[in-house]
C-alpha cells in the first residue's frame, strides 16, 4: 500500500523560512517524480515545483523560482521543499504527489499526471 505523507507545516513571519518534508512507502521511490503544490482557501491547486527521480531536474513556479528549492534524499524516500523569503501569499496547504514517470518538464505542472497524493500540510505566512 502506498502512502505519500508531507509533514514540517508551520506559522511562519514574512522573510522567514521553513523546510517541507515528504515521505513516501510503498513504492519504488527512485523511480518517482515528486512534485510540490499548494492550496490556499478559495483558490484552484498551484503548481509549485517538482522534481525528477534521479534529482537532475527541476522546475519551479515563478512565483516560488528563486525562493523555493526541491531536493530529493532517495536513500530515505523523502522529497524537501525549502523555503527562503516566505510571503503571505504563500499560505497555502501544500501537497506532494509522485508521478512513476520519472523524468519533469514543464507539462509535470499538470496535477493528473500524478498518480499518488499527501493529505497535506499548512503553511501559514503572517507577522
Amino acid at each position: 500500500q502506498v502512502h505519500v505523507e508531507e509533514s514540517g507545516g508551520a506559522l511562519v513571519q514574512p522573510g522567514g523560512s521553513l523546510r517541507l518534508s515528504c515521505a513516501a512507502s510503498g513504492l519504488t521511490f527512485d523511480a518517482y517524480a515528486i512534485g510540490w503544490f499548494r492550496q490556499a482557501p478559495g483558490k484552484e491547486r498551484e503548481w509549485v515545483g517538482c522534481i525528477s527521480s534521479s534529482a537532475d531536474t527541476t522546475y519551479y513556479a515563478d512565483s516560488v523560482k528563486e525562493r523555493f528549492t526541491i531536493s530529493r534524499d532517495n536513500a530515505k524516500n523523502t522529497v524537501y521543499l525549502q523555503m527562503n523569503s516566505l510571503k503571505p501569499e504563500d499560505t497555502a496547504v501544500y501537497y506532494c504527489a509522485a508521478d512513476l514517470y520519472g523524468s519533469v518538464s514543464p507539462s509535470s505542472k499538470n496535477y493528473e499526471y500524478y498518480e499518488y497524493w499527501g493529505q497535506g500540510t499548512q503553511v501559514t505566512v503572517s507577522s
